[in-house]
């Protein structure tokens, strides 16, 4: 009897859609903590990039300097960033988002940046005979015309993202690398939860960045038609 049971959960399926059938709400409520985690971060990365890039902006030896340390961040372990920071906050929803911002800022920062210095010196000077303000220049100005730039980063980032939300799992909190570590760590491989946290995975981060695309092309037309 036992050796016919070993034989049956050998000869399991490569996938089953009564397991995702009956897993649905939970499917859902991952996928909900997974995108919930990827926009947290995120909107702290862009937030924490954009007054980092300000202040780089006026004073350029600030840029090399958080260059630097966006760089040392970037190359952390993420096990070992969320490790770090359990003593202090537990297995929280914090502990998950504080590295996984930390590793947008070497992209946004950069890009944030560089778009700022691509734009056309005849703009600017052209905005400062208005008689505009550094601040306003910056925001009215110089910002917009980097828009392309920015959103390019951001979808980088979010791709990455995404990706690292799945580590959080190990935390307990959950997301679509839930079921990637409940089909390995099962007794029997469980290949229909590993399929749905990879493919749900790679769905989330195709829709982020078309989204992302779709929105520089809705924000910035005049991008679009410079290259064409």
């Amino acid at each position: 009897m036992d050796g016919s049971i070993v034989l049956a959960e050998s000869t399991r399926p490569l996938f089953e859609w009564r397991w995702v059938e009956r897993n649905a709400h939970n499917i859902v409520r991952r996928l909900g903590e997974h995108l919930s985690l990827t926009a947290t971060a995120l909107a702290i990365g862009l937030i924490v990039s954009v007054l980092l890039a300000v202040i780089s902006l006026r004073w350029r030896w600030f840029y090399s300097l958080s260059l630097a340390g966006a760089g040392a961040l970037y190359v952390i372990p993420s096990l070992g960033a969320f490790a770090l920071l359990v003593p202090f906050f537990g297995l929280s929803f914090t502990t998950a988002v504080i590295p996984l911002a930390t590793y947008t800022l070497l992209i946004l920062l950069r890009n944030i940046v560089t778009g700022v210095e691509q734009v056309p010196a005849d703009v600017r000077e052209a905005a400062v005979g208005m008689g505009f303000t550094r601040m306003r220049l910056l925001l009215r100005v110089e910002l917009p015309l980097a828009l392309p730039v920015v959103i390019a980063g951001l979808r980088v980032a979010a791709v990455t993202t995404i990706g690292l939300v799945t580590v959080t799992s190990m935390l307990g909190m959950g997301g679509l690398g839930y079921f990637i570590r409940q089909g390995i760590q099962t007794t029997t491989p469980n290949p229909t939860a590993i399929i749905v946290g990879v493919g749900l995975s790679i769905v989330l981060a195709v829709v982020v960045d078309l989204l992302l695309w779709l929105s520089e092309r809705a924000l910035a037309p005049w991008a679009r038609k410079a290259r064409a």
